[in-house]
């Protein structure tokens, strides 16, 4: 997802290459929002596809497939892979997280929490991940069905039973494996081009949620998780950008927070 294809750009969810170097000063009110910079990448003599990082420098023109054609996943996940490795080796005490990272209970006499790998296989866009889309009721309906289990929705606290716990804890896990799938197909989160989120942010490594709201260079502006989600889709994805209800952004958030459960909160990092 940190991919830019032609002249767009975008910035990785982690705040991506660019940082603020110095104070920031918030606009005043009635102030409209700045415009958002674009990086320009090299024009190909030939018409072909042009893919680009968050950086500007680092770009690849893909031979065989023009500008305006998509790639098939096995193209997009060689040009992006090619592309990282190449800004990279370029940036070589940059602080990218490869996979994710799970935090963990502290080790005994530590108040600092461990972080392991994950145990979970390298993403896929096949599997146990279901086809189709999710409701604006998160997929509750359809895992009470499955269950044929009657419950009552919309009690207050503590009048619950543990069957109600452990159909809620389906519903939700039923969201994120959703989430998984949306953010691992081009073609579900809107894309034209073949990249998917994941080709740059495997698993959803280093998108830091838990530092979000924070203030991005790139949008003028302090921005939401969602906010750099479309920020993404819009320049590296070429698509169009999500509705803050639009199920597949619900959806792909809950993925993402998911990946980083047990991370301590900070908002504001860089």
């Amino acid at each position: 997802m940190k991919l830019l294809v032609g002249t767009g750009a975008v910035l990785s969810f982690a705040g991506g290459v660019a940082l603020a170097t110095g104070p920031v000063s918030p606009p005043a009110r009635g102030t409209p929002a700045p415009e958002v910079k674009k990086h320009e990448l090299p024009v190909s003599k030939d018409g072909n596809l042009v893919v680009g990082l968050c950086d500007g420098e680092t770009s690849m023109e893909v031979k065989g497939v023009k500008a305006g054609e998509s790639l098939t996943r096995a193209q997009a996940q060689h040009v992006s892979g090619a592309l990282m490795e190449e800004w990279l080796r370029k940036n070589p005490n940059a602080h990218w997280d490869a996979v994710p990272l799970v935090a963990q209970a502290p080790a005994p006499g530590s108040t600092t929490p461990r972080t392991q790998q994950p145990r979970t296989p390298p993403p896929s866009s096949k599997g146990t991940v279901r086809e189709g889309g999710v409701t604006p009721e998160s997929g509750g309906a359809q895992v009470k069905q499955q269950l044929a289990v009657p419950i009552q929705d919309g009690h207050t606290y503590g009048a619950f039973s543990d069957r109600d716990e452990a159909i809620w804890a389906a519903s939700t896990e039923q969201f994120v494996d959703e989430g998984h799938r949306v953010f691992h197909d081009a073609k579900a989160i809107g894309g034209t081009v073949g990249i998917s989120c994941d080709m740059c942010h495997p698993d959803a490594s280093n998108t830091h949620p838990e530092t979000y709201p924070k203030y991005q260079v790139q949008l003028g502006r302090v921005a939401l998780l969602r906010d750099m989600i479309n920020w993404c889709i819009e320049n590296p994805v070429r698509g169009r950008p999500l509705a803050d209800g639009d199920p597949r952004m619900r959806a792909m958030e809950a993925y993402i927070y998911a990946k980083r459960k047990g991370v301590k909160l900070e908002y504001g990092k860089k």
